[in-house]
């Protein structure tokens, strides 16, 4: 449980969790890839929350009636 007053860690890891993955990630990609691995990460972060900002404000559209051209068959 977060104290009060102070904002909850994602997915709910402590300290030593974030410690941990940094360190796994660390070894996976090496530390001279680290920052491509990272800034390509914070771009798709940046992309998803501006996408899921898109998809919560729907756009007006307006309803199309058929017409007497196109309901007429030849």
């Amino acid at each position: 449980m977060p104290r009060e007053g102070s904002e909850p860690v994602p997915f709910n890891l402590g300290g030593g969790e974030l410690v941990f993955v940094l360190v796994i990630v660390l070894i996976v990609f090496g530390a001279g890839k680290l920052p491509d691995v990272l800034g390509q990460l914070g771009k798709g972060v940046k992309t998803f929350r501006e996408e899921a900002a898109n998809e919560s404000k729907p756009t007006p559209t307006t309803p199309t009636t058929p017409t007497a051209d196109t309901t007429k068959q030849s």
